[in-house]
């Protein structure tokens, strides 16, 4: 099944992106560049929600549709992308197969 999630970008201050969405806590990711960052955020989003399903706990759905920015949130970034990314969530009983060994 497929779910789209929001997801947040950050643009770090003569760093790299990190990423994450605010719909699945704990679920973070880091990349060179804003399409590493989406790749890396689509895996590390997979690869969370199969853990969830493996553990039986419930996969958040995706209610979040925007975020508010605060000035202290640019402290070290140099801008953000917010948008949505569309990821694969196994269905359970199918976990194993979706997670490399």
């Amino acid at each position: 099944m497929k779910r789209t999630y929001l997801v947040v970008y950050a643009k770090c201050i003569g760093s790299n992106f990190s990423g994450h969405a605010p719909d699945v806590l704990g679920c973070v990711s880091a990349g060179d560049t804003l399409e590493q960052m989406r790749a890396m955020m689509r895996e590390a989003l997979e690869f969370h929600l199969a853990l969830m399903v493996e553990d039986g706990d419930p996969v958040p759905e995706p209610t979040a549709t925007n975020v508010e920015l605060k000035r202290d949130d640019f402290e070290d970034v140099e801008y953000f992308v917010v948008e949505p990314l569309e990821v694969d969530v196994p269905a359970k009983g199918r976990v194993r197969q979706a997670i490399p060994a």
